[in-house]
């Protein structure tokens, strides 16, 4: 009876991670289904200071989410009640769709300004963060979550903050409106002044691609360590800011000792020991 308890348990546990669309929720969820996993531990071994703070956290977060999540909760309580469950798998299908990659909504966005001849400059961070001394104005601080949106509204025409480039670190968009240095080159004439300024900053730095839309002719191009890779489509766009992050996100993502088990050992441990139990 123990296994089929636990084996209920993590069909419910799976069926909420299926019915939440949203990442940031996602996790918390995993933080909550964490420390229920430890109360149940701590409980088992008889760790009864352990066990009551753990029940008590473990009550106050549920809590807590039920207030945050409400409109959620109504949602997935209101398709479950209409025996809807469908709905869980037309969820992990939205979600499927969604830009939810910094590189996809860049791409994304470049294409559209591309087919709409909407001038852009975006600086991307590939390695240690740019120090504002590296360029002439440091533009206007943002901080915000990357989106193919946010890129589009910034780069709009009639915006104050078009002419400037775009400071991308990670998946969130640090200053808009940013002054480049030019280059010193002597470049072609159908290149503008975004094209030098994204030749000046890679020239200056190594840590850093430019991503530059030309607002004459909508050709994508990419600066590196002061050269110029033009024109690009968007899959070749793709495939360089690939060439470039991913490894860089993969290195963070791997984590060592506990970091590690709390990410993935206690789904492997909950597992084992649903099968060990059966046998």
């Amino acid at each position: 009876m123990r296994s089929i308890d636990l084996g209920l348990v993590v069909g419910l546990v799976f069926i909420i991670f299926l019915a939440i669309g949203d990442r940031r929720t996602l996790w918390i969820v995993r933080g909550l289904v964490i420390l229920i996993i430890a109360a149940a531990i701590s409980r088992k071994f008889q760790l009864n200071f352990l066990y009551f703070a753990l029940e008590k956290l473990v009550i106050g977060s549920g809590l807590a989410m039920s207030i945050a999540f409400q409109v959620e909760f109504r949602r997935f309580l209101e398709q479950l009640g209409r025996g809807d469950l469908s709905y869980l798998f037309r969820s992990v299908r939205r979600t499927g769709q969604k830009l939810d990659s910094p590189i996809d909504s860049i791409v994304e966005a470049v294409k559209d300004m591309s087919q709409k001849r909407i001038g852009g400059l975006l600086i991307v961070e590939t390695s240690s963060p740019l120090d504002d001394r590296d360029f002439s104005a440091p533009g206007i601080k943002i901080d915000a979550e990357l989106s193919k949106e946010l890129l589009q509204t910034i780069f709009q025409p009639t915006t104050l903050l078009h002419d400037g480039a775009v400071l991308v670190r990670g998946d969130r968009v640090v200053a808009a409106g940013v002054i480049l240095p030019l280059s010193g080159q002597t470049v072609s004439a159908q290149l503008g002044t975004r094209h030098r300024a994204a030749l000046g900053i890679t020239e200056k730095v190594a840590n850093c691609l430019c991503v530059v839309v030309s607002e004459e002719t909508g050709s994508i191009s990419v600066a590196e360590k002061g050269s110029l890779n033009r024109p690009l489509t968007g899959s070749k766009l793709k495939e360089i800011l690939e060439s470039h992050l991913v490894p860089e996100t993969e290195q963070k993502a791997r984590t060592t000792g506990w970091k590690r088990f709390l990410r993935t050992g206690w789904r492997r441990s909950l597992f084992a020991y649903v099968f060990k139990s059966k046998k």
